[in-house]
């Protein structure tokens, strides 16, 4: 018996040193020199393929199969990209009202708002924006399979086999890696942030964050395609970018070091804060000083001042958007002067769905959703940098920041504040809109005027 255990024994540690091999060749020293094997690309590669197989066999299921409730129901899972029930006008109120009225206030004004709460209620195009992305065909994964696994019983057994790959293999190994990276940071953060302030703790802070970041991608077989790195932010300047998950500060930390704006947690989210405040200055606010506009305005001020330190990063939607658009950009952001620099991220949801409803979601649930995709696939573009323009306010300079980064990362650009997703329209933007048709009213002159058409 005691044979047998020794032996027992060996084999485990054969396999522990195996396995620990294996961890640190292929996965943590090309992370800490950041030099890809080429691993990660051509499993994105395998997945691909099976995905290209498995909508030929959706589409054969659907010849093959004549029953209208079948049809019905591949048509609205396996459809082309959403384009809207309601085909709106790219054009203004005043321009609207224009068209049908005669010069004068006239009743049938009426029928053009009633039209767009019609419009609204059939199809509200901003809260389309806080759920998941539609997709052009079934990625396999089975919080989006609609039933259509059952199409063939060859699609059947690859869906099968993605569930034991992606639940059995990859989430193990996920999980593992990112509690390492989790441990890694911690004490790394730790033990450099008792060297003195200097060039050296710099570095090696720097260094530590970006292998970390880098290990956090592979915990999500993330792969990210980096363009124009020229122009990545530098030390002095802030840099703005769309926002879809939490994902976001991962990958381009991963390319790059930030000092980031956001507010202060509690829990393991608040311990990584306060671990990576002893080696980078970041700005975190409590929730009751983020209400204090002037205030953080000040931080920032102060931050982008000094140019020995890192550049800022910040998401001015202010909350996760679905990757299909880029909605109003906080002004703040682009009031404390400095250089900005644009970033656009745009994911792939063929292999997972980045986006975060955090209104619907947990962030543990978000992160279990996303380790159990196939892979993070996304591209990242750094775009030219930007300035204020002389007479240019806040507001104007925001949007002709957001309207570069839409148009790179092919996404439509909304009017509409980000924040909601979480709270009604507020009564300025309401009074806003009557201000504007009682212009138009005024502008006719039908105000004191009997003769009313």
């Amino acid at each position: 018996m005691e044979e047998d255990r020794e032996g027992y024994g060996l084999a485990g540690g054969k396999i522990l040193s195996v396995w620990t091999i294996l961890f640190v060749v292929l996965v943590l020293l090309p992370s800490m020199i950041r030099v890809p094997l080429g691993i990660s690309h051509f499993y994105v590669r395998i997945v691909i393929k099976m995905l290209e197989w498995a909508t030929l066999q959706i589409e054969e299921g659907v010849k093959k199969q004549k029953a209208l409730a079948l049809e019905n129901l591949i048509s609205t899972a396996y459809s082309f990209p959403h384009v809207g029930i309601i085909q709106r006008e790219e054009t203004s109120m005043e321009q609207e009202i224009a068209v049908q009225r005669r010069g004068c206030f006239d009743l049938a004004d009426v029928m053009y708002f009633s039209k767009k709460g019609c419009e609204a209620v059939a199809e509200d195009e901003v809260t389309q924006r806080f759920s998941s992305e539609e997709l052009v065909s079934w990625n396999l994964l089975s919080r989006t399979d609609a039933n259509l696994h059952h199409v063939s019983w060859q699609l059947t057994v690859v869906w099968v086999i993605g569930i034991l790959i992606r639940y059995c293999l990859l989430l193990p190994f996920r999980v593992c890696l990112a509690v390492f990276s989790i441990l890694l940071l911690l004490l790394a953060t730790t033990v450099v942030g008792q060297f003195p302030n200097g060039r050296v703790k710099c570095w090696l802070s720097n260094q530590v964050q970006m292998i970390c970041a880098t290990l956090g991608l592979r915990c999500l077989g993330g792969i990210v395609h980096f363009h124009n790195r020229e122009n990545r932010p530098r030390e002095g300047g802030i840099c703005v970018a769309n926002h879809t998950s939490p994902l976001d500060v991962l990958i381009l930390a991963s390319d790059g070091c930030y000092s980031l704006v956001g507010q202060a947690h509690r829990g393991i989210l608040g311990l990584i804060q306060k671990t990576c405040m002893q080696t980078t200055q970041h700005v975190f606010f409590e929730r009751s000083e983020m209400k204090d506009r002037h205030l953080v305005r000040k931080k920032i001020r102060e931050h982008i001042a000094d140019k020995a330190k890192l550049p800022i990063l910040i998401f001015p939607e202010g909350t996760c958007i679905n990757n299909t658009s880029v909605m109003m950009f906080k002004k703040g952001s682009f009031e404390v002067g400095g250089t900005i620099h644009p970033v656009a991220i745009k994911y792939d949801p063929r292999f997972g769905d980045a986006f975060w409803n955090s209104t619907k979601y947990s962030i543990m649930t978000h992160v279990f959703n996303v380790m159990t995709s196939w892979a993070i696939v996304c591209n990242v573009w750094y775009l030219p940098p930007m300035v204020k323009e002389e007479g240019e306010d806040a507001v104007h300079f925001a949007n002709r920041v957001k309207a570069v980064i839409a148009a790179q990362g092919g996404m439509s650009v909304l009017p509409w504040d980000g924040g909601l997703k979480r709270k009604n329209v507020e009564d300025s933007f309401k009074e806003e809109q009557q201000k504007k048709y009682c212009q138009i009213v005024i502008g006719s002159g039908s105000v004191g005027n009997r003769n009313v058409c």
